[in-house]
């Protein structure tokens, strides 16, 4: 979705407990994580704490790195935590290939990975592309999921604003050229996070957690995503209205490309959301950034009712 950022500036594991109140660098997050065989490639995850099991789940170009403010917060609140980089992301495997990276494969992937640590019931946190992701698992595997929170995330096309859309092809192939050689990748990080932000208060060793990924060629899912969905909105309106798990939405309320006002009705009744459990919250589009306490609050109150 962000590869708007370059057009729009040119024109066109160990287990060390994460702790909420700690500023760690992504060294020592990724040593933090373990490692999944997943049958296209490997995948790298969190797993902290212990009880009930919550996933986070990443959109794009991110990964779980997004979550680090949150997870100490939630593993406190006496959950265990599964926070994955999804294949193509983060410090996961990158193979070479287009459909690999479809919202299918992707979905296929989680329920390996969960299958692999025994789980078969959890809360499900998902955000940005992780909404496309979710429901592509939700066709498959309707049982696994006990409570859905969305935080600003792809839902209906009436929310959907990226702030490009293009086509596979030579500019779009250029554009990851840029991320993955470094060109003008600090001033792309820079825009992104004023489009993303309120406030960019990210240090140099935060930022880090998103650059080195984009630096060691992480950018074929984020091809996959930007040539497709884009391109094309999927329509996952029957998938929606089979959930039948409790919902609540917690959104950043000056999201500029994921929008909830336009989708409010739509989302509410598709999905079956009680008004109180809609929060709209003063901030952009990574809401784990500005907000990461208020975030877990929010969830914490929901799945302990």
């Amino acid at each position: 979705m962000y590869v708007a950022v370059f057009c729009m500036s040119l024109g066109c594991s160990s287990q060390r407990k994460l702790q909420s109140d700690t500023e760690w660098n992504y060294q020592e997050f990724r040593e933090s994580q373990k490692s999944f065989q997943s049958s296209d490639g490997e995948i790298k995850y969190i797993d902290q704490g212990g009880g009930n099991v919550i996933l986070l789940l990443h959109g794009v170009p991110t990964s779980s790195w997004v979550y680090r403010k949150m997870i100490g917060g939630l593993v406190e609140g006496g959950y265990r935590v599964i926070a994955p980089d999804m294949l193509g992301f983060g410090s996961s495997d990158n193979p070479k290939g287009y459909d690999i990276y479809s919202a299918e494969q992707h979905g296929k992937r989680i329920i390996e990975l969960m299958d692999s640590l025994q789980i078969d019931e959890w809360t499900h946190v998902m955000h940005d592309a992780g909404g496309i992701w979710t429901w592509e698992l939700l066709k498959n595997s309707p049982d696994r999921i006990t409570n859905l929170i969305l935080l600003n995330t792809i839902i209906y096309e009436e929310g959907f604003n990226p702030p490009i859309r293009i086509k596979e092809g030579g500019l779009a192939k250029f554009s990851m050229w840029l991320y993955k050689n470094g060109v003008s990748t600090n001033l792309l990080l820079k825009q992104l996070f004023k489009i993303g932000l309120k406030e960019n208060n990210l240090t140099k060793s935060e930022i880090d957690g998103y650059r080195k990924p984009l630096r060691e060629g992480k950018t074929l899912g984020f091809y996959y995503f930007l040539t497709t969905t884009c391109i094309e909105f999927p329509n996952y309106d029957s998938t929606i209205q089979q959930v039948k798990v409790p919902v609540t939405v917690i959104w950043g309320e000056h999201d500029e490309m994921l929008k909830f006002e336009p989708q409010r009705e739509k989302v509410m009744k598709g999905l079956k959301v009680k008004t109180e459990n809609i929060h709209i919250i003063d901030a952009k589009h990574f809401i784990q950034e500005e907000m990461p306490g208020k975030v877990d609050s929010l969830i914490l109150e929901f799945i302990k009712e």
